[in-house]
């Protein structure tokens, strides 16, 4: 598995082509706004300030606009590729993003605390999770909230096996055709071997958030994707 610098290399590598892989997946975009509606945001998102943590090439930051388009935004990844694509697009001034692995965010604190947290795609690959969502915690406002997008299996051998099928027919080839066998060989790991909804539910409780709840994702990816939602009380 790669981890810390090892893995935001391999996703440097990967960014050039990323947003394209990405977009070849059915539902992808519109997934990703589906967890930031979750979040339950009042209005537009005037006066709220928000944290994209992990947000890559700012897929999930677009999410979060969408669903509060007039609130501040902070990115933060630890791929200074992939954060180049981010910064790259056009956003509203509201919207920065800071170059951090989540071990080590002293700016984005000095930023907070946040009214919500949007982590997708982030909680299974670093090394120590737990030590993440305490922070996440710690970042939040009281009453903060927070949404996890995550693959996460659960117990039917079916859900295995599409993912198994999803990465052996399309994730696989692209990453040969384009020199990115070792991250997309981590992230297809990743996924096996992460928690199950009930053990992330379990993980976030342990962490100090309430109202805990996991709603699946439609489509080919339900019983794959999920939203965790929790609340710092």
């Amino acid at each position: 598995m790669l981890r810390d610098g090892d893995l935001a290399a391999a996703f440097d590598h990967a960014s050039p082509t990323y947003d394209r892989m990405t977009s070849a997946s059915p539902g992808y975009r519109a997934q990703l706004r589906r967890s930031a509606r979750r979040l339950g945001l009042p209005g537009e998102g005037a006066g709220l300030t928000l944290l994209d943590l992990g947000c890559g090439t700012g897929t999930s930051t677009g999410a979060l606009l969408h669903a509060a388009p007039r609130a501040t935004v902070v990115g933060v990844d630890a791929s200074a590729g992939m954060l180049a694509r981010a910064r790259a697009k056009a956003w509203p001034e509201r919207v920065s993003f800071v170059h951090a692995p989540v071990e080590r965010m002293a700016e984005v604190e000095a930023r907070g605390p946040y009214d919500a947290v949007l982590a997708a795609y982030l909680l299974r690959n670093v090394a120590d999770p737990d030590a993440v969502l305490r922070l996440v915690h710690r970042l939040l406002r009281p009453g903060g909230r927070l949404a996890v997008h995550e693959y996460s299996l659960g117990g039917r051998p079916v859900d295995r096996l599409v993912w198994k099928a999803v990465v052996n027919g399309f994730v696989r080839p692209w990453a040969r055709l384009h020199g990115d066998a070792e991250l997309y060989g981590h992230l297809y790991r990743s996924v096996l071997a992460f928690d199950t909804p009930d053990a992330f539910t379990a993980r976030l409780r342990r962490a100090g958030f309430t109202r805990v709840r996991c709603l699946p994702q439609p489509g080919w990816q339900t019983g794959i994707t999920h939203t965790f939602v929790a609340q710092r009380p």
